[in-house]
C-alpha cells in the first residue's frame, strides 16, 4: 500500500466556530492529492464545555453535535451531520477517519450524588486516608438532552474511581470514591508518575466496573456503524489501565475494523517505558514516539551545536519502528499548552523530512503547520501572549515527496560531522528513489554511492531550496549538497 501519512487536524486553538468538519470536507480532495492517507479527527462528542469544547472534557459520547446540551447542539467542530459529510468525503478521496477516543473521565455531570470518599494524597496517590467520610460529588450523568436515544446507560457514583471536587464539605483536593469496584485502590498497569496515575481529572472512570466496560465497547461498536472507521487514537492512556485497552482494541478489532490503525497517547519519553506498555497491551497498537520530538525540540533550540548523529538515539522509531508514530508538533506540545516543546521554525522542514521520508515509523502531519494558526492565551508566567505559527510552505511537498520517493530500503548517511547527516531511499523497480541530505550549521554535503544503476544520472532538489543540479558519475557516484540550517530532498531531474 502507499506510504501511510497522517494529519492531525486540528490544533488546541482551533477556531470555535463549528466549521472544521466542512472545512475537512472541503479539504479532502487537496489532502489525498498531497498524499495524506488518514485524517486524526478531534473528539467529536459533546464536551462539558459545550461550542467551546476541544473534546478532551467529555460529557457525552453519543452526542455527536446531535442533541441540545451543554447550551448547544453542535460541537466546536459542527453537527452531526457536517461530521458524516466529512467522513464520507475523506471516504470517496480515499482517506482514513482516526476517531480520537477519550475514555479515562467524564466532566459536567447533570447531578450530585452522595459518595463515600477518602482523601489522597497528590503527590503520592497510593497515600490514601484511613478514614472515610460521606459528600456529595457531581457523578451522576443522565443526559437529559439525548433522553436515551443511542443508549439508555446513566453513569453514577458506581461508574467512578475518583474525583477532585466534593461539597459538604466543599473541598478541592483528590478523593478516592468507594464502591463495590474499589478493591482498596486504584487501578493497576497505570503509569507509575505520583505512586500510580490513575486519576487524572474530572470524575475518573472506574474500569473495573463490567457495566461501564461493556457500555465503552458498546460505544466503538455503535461508532462503527454510524461511520467507516480506519482507526482509533487513544487519548491519556498513561492513566487507563493497560488490560482495559487490550481487551477494548481486541474487540474493536474484532467487531469494527479488523486492521483499524491504534495509537495510543501514551506521553513519556523512556522508550523503556513505552516498550513495558507495549508488553503489556499485547503490541496491539502504536505509540506516539515522545523521546523523539524531545529530540526535535532540543535540536531546534540548540542549532549547530546539536550532534544530529544522536537525534534517534533512545527513540522508539529506532528501537521498535512498526509501533512507532512519528511527529513533529501536536495540540499539547503547542505554544502555550501544558506539555509546551515547540520547534523552532528554522528546523521544522529538517524534522518533517526526517519524520516523512524515512523507512520508520508512521508520521503525523500538526495541522498548524500545514495551514498555520495565530492565538493568544495565558502562559505560565500569568502573561498573556499572543501567539502565531506560519505555515510551513515546504510541508506539501515533503508529504508529496513521502507517497513519491520514499521508497525502498534505506541506507543512512552518517559520519563523523556531528552538523550534517542524511539517508537515501533506494527505490525499488517500479518505484523512484530520493536522497535526503540536512544540515544545522553551515552549507555542506554527502559523498553517496548510489552504484552504476544511477550512472550518468542528474538530480534536482524537490523542495526547490536549490537551484543546482547534481550530476553522478560513471559508477553512480556524486556529492549531494545542501544549504546551511536546511534540507534538500534530491530526486531524478525527469521525476
Amino acid at each position: 500500500m502507499a506510504n501511510r501519512t497522517l494529519i492531525q487536524f486540528f490544533h488546541w486553538y482551533s477556531p470555535g466556530d463549528g466549521a472544521i468538519w466542512r472545512q475537512l470536507r472541503d479539504e479532502a480532495p487537496r489532502l489525498a492529492e498531497m498524499g495524506v492517507t488518514d485524517v486524526w479527527l478531534p473528539p467529536a462528542c459533546k464536551g462539558a464545555a459545550g461550542a467551546m469544547s476541544v473534546g478532551y472534557d467529555t460529557y457525552d459520547l453519543f452526542d455527536l453535535g446531535e442533541f441540545d446540551q451543554k447550551g448547544t447542539v453542535a460541537t466546536k467542530y459542527g453537527t452531526r451531520a457536517e461530521l458524516g459529510d466529512a467522513v464520507d468525503a475523506l471516504s470517496a478521496n480515499g482517506i482514513g477517519a482516526i476517531f480520537d477516543v477519550v475514555f479515562n473521565h467524564k466532566m459536567g455531570a447533570d447531578e450530585r450524588e452522595e459518595v463515600t470518599v477518602r482523601r489522597v494524597n497528590p503527590e503520592d496517590r497510593n497515600q490514601i486516608e484511613d478514614d472515610a467520610f460521606t459528600a456529595l460529588a457531581w457523578t451522576r450523568f443522565t443526559f437529559p438532552g439525548r433522553q436515551g436515544a443511542h443508549s439508555d446507560f446513566v453513569w453514577d457514583k458506581h461508574c467512578f474511581g475518583g474525583v477532585d471536587h466534593i461539597e459538604q464539605p466543599d473541598e478541592n483536593g483528590l478523593f478516592k470514591i468507594e464502591n463495590e469496584h474499589d478493591l482498596g485502590g486504584w487501578n493497576e498497569e497505570v503509569d507509575a508518575e505520583n505512586g500510580n496515575f490513575d486519576y487524572l481529572m474530572g470524575a475518573d472512570i472506574e474500569m473495573r466496573n463490567p457495566a461501564v466496560q461493556e457500555e465503552l465497547k458498546h460505544w466503538g461498536r455503535w461508532m462503527g456503524e454510524q461511520f467507516p472507521i480506519a482507526g482509533f487514537r487513544l487519548d491519556a492512556a498513561k492513566h487507563v489501565p493497560a488490560w482495559f485497552f487490550r481487551d477494548w482494541v481486541g474487540h474493536m478489532r474484532d467487531c469494527v475494523a479488523p486492521e483499524a490503525l491504534v495509537v495510543a497517547e501514551y506521553w513519556h519519553p523512556d522508550v523503556d517505558v513505552l516498550r513495558g506498555y507495549l508488553d503489556a497491551v499485547d503490541h496491539q497498537l502504536m505509540l506516539f514516539d515522545v523521546g523523539l520530538q524531545h529530540a526535535i525540540h532540543h535540536a531546534s533550540r540548540d542549532g549547530a551545536d546539536y550532534d544530529l548523529r544522536t537525534l534517534f538515539d533512545g527513540t522508539l522509531v529506532q528501537c521498535l519502528p512498526d509501533h512507532a508514530m512519528t511527529i513533529v508538533a501536536n495540540h499539547d506540545t503547542q505554544p502555550l499548552q501544558a506539555l509546551e516543546t515547540p520547534v523552532e521554525p528554522w528546523f521544522k522542514p529538517i524534522a518533517y523530512a526526517l519524520i516523512l521520508l524515512r523507512e520508520q515509523g508512521i508520521p503525523c502531519v500538526f495541522h498548524a503547520d500545514l495551514y498555520g494558526a495565530r492565538y493568544s492565551d495565558t502562559g505560565g508566567d500569568g502573561e498573556s501572549h499572543e501567539v502565531e505559527l506560519p505555515a510551513l510552505g515546504c510541508l506539501p511537498a515533503l508529504i508529496a515527496a513521502r507517497a513519491r520517493f520514499a521508497n525502498g530500503p534505506q541506507t543512512d548517511l552518517v559520519d563523523d560531522d556531528p552538523s550534517c547527516i542524511g539517508f537515501v531511499r533506494h527505490g525499488t523497480a517500479e518505484e523512484p528513489s530520493c536522497v535526503v541530505v540536512v544540515s544545522n550549521g553551515g552549507e555542506n554535503g554527502k559523498d553517496v554511492d548510489l552504484g552504476p544503476e544511477q550512472a550518468d544520472t542528474t538530480f534536482r532538489c524537490w523542495l526547490a531550496h536549490r537551484e543546482d543540479t547534481v550530476t553522478t558519475d560513471g559508477e553512480g557516484r556524486a556529492r549531494f549538497p545542501v544549504n546551511g540550517g536546511s534540507v534538500c530532498v534530491w530526486v531524478r531531474a525527469d521525476a
